[in-house]
């Protein structure tokens, strides 16, 4: 069983930066593959950015790559997501999951965080 807490998040303006943070929670949370999703209003949930248990790979998807960077620290079980140059089309609500298998499939995830607003004001 493993536990995800969410913080970070907010208000930002256009080409702002923010950087939510994960903490897992459970005796092998660092064993776990750990992805970033969000969900826009009406919009379906999507894949932000994914990364391995030990941090070795990493997956993003197109509209963020060279702006988001997904990184973990298994001290402190705990995922990051920096963003930078953030955009209108970025706002929404922020996910993080865990899966014992690395995944880019929302479906797949075992765990979720509760969820932070992210909303970039032009």
């Amino acid at each position: 069983q493993v536990q995800l807490e969410q913080s970070g998040g907010g208000l930002v303006q256009v080409g702002g930066s923010l950087r939510p943070s994960c903490a897992a929670f459970g005796r092998t949370s660092s064993s776990y593959a750990m992805g970033w999703f969000r969900q826009a209003p009406g919009k379906e949930r999507e894949l932000v950015a994914v990364i391995s248990s030990s941090g070795g790979t990493t997956h993003y998807t197109d509209s963020v790559k060279g702006r988001f960077t997904i990184s973990r620290d298994n001290a402190k079980n705990t995922v990051y997501l920096q963003m930078n140059n953030l955009k209108p089309e970025d706002t929404a609500v922020y996910y993080c999951a865990a899966d014992y298998f690395y995944t880019v499939k929302a479906g797949e995830y075992d765990y979720w965080g509760q969820g932070t607003q992210v909303t970039v004001s032009s």
